[in-house]
């Protein structure tokens, strides 16, 4: 039995589907960006190179951090469909809504997010 009301749980897939729709079209704008850096050395300064390289870094790390906030995007979209969403995975208490609302994706509750906030 989930703690969210029908209405509760209907926003917050919306907000998931949403969001997953933002992170695959995200993903899908900059995978040119995030190619191989071929610059023409002889008509390039070095300076370009390099900033060229560290934009590229940007955008790899960019889409690293899409990508699995997509996982957990679609994951929560799973519990939600099985009726186990919105419970934290390590306590397996309730994960408040105010922060189902911030972070749909969320699948720790704020006391474990913060204890595994501070182990790293």
């Amino acid at each position: 039995m989930n703690h969210l009301s029908d209405q509760n749980l209907a926003d917050l897939l919306k907000r998931l589907l949403l969001l997953e729709k933002e992170l695959n079209q995200q993903l899908k704008i900059n995978q040119e960006a995030a190619g191989v850096v071929e610059l023409d050395q002889t008509s390039v300064g070095r300076v370009s190179r390099i900033d060229a390289i560290q934009q590229q870094s940007m955008v790899i790390s960019t889409r690293e951090k899409a990508f699995l906030r997509l996982e957990k995007v679609r994951y929560a979209i799973k519990m939600l469909a099985q009726d186990e969403y919105g419970f934290c995975k390590q306590c397996d208490e309730v994960i408040s809504f105010e922060r189902l609302l911030a972070q749909p994706e969320s699948n720790l509750c704020v006391n474990c997010q913060t204890r595994v906030d501070t182990r790293r």
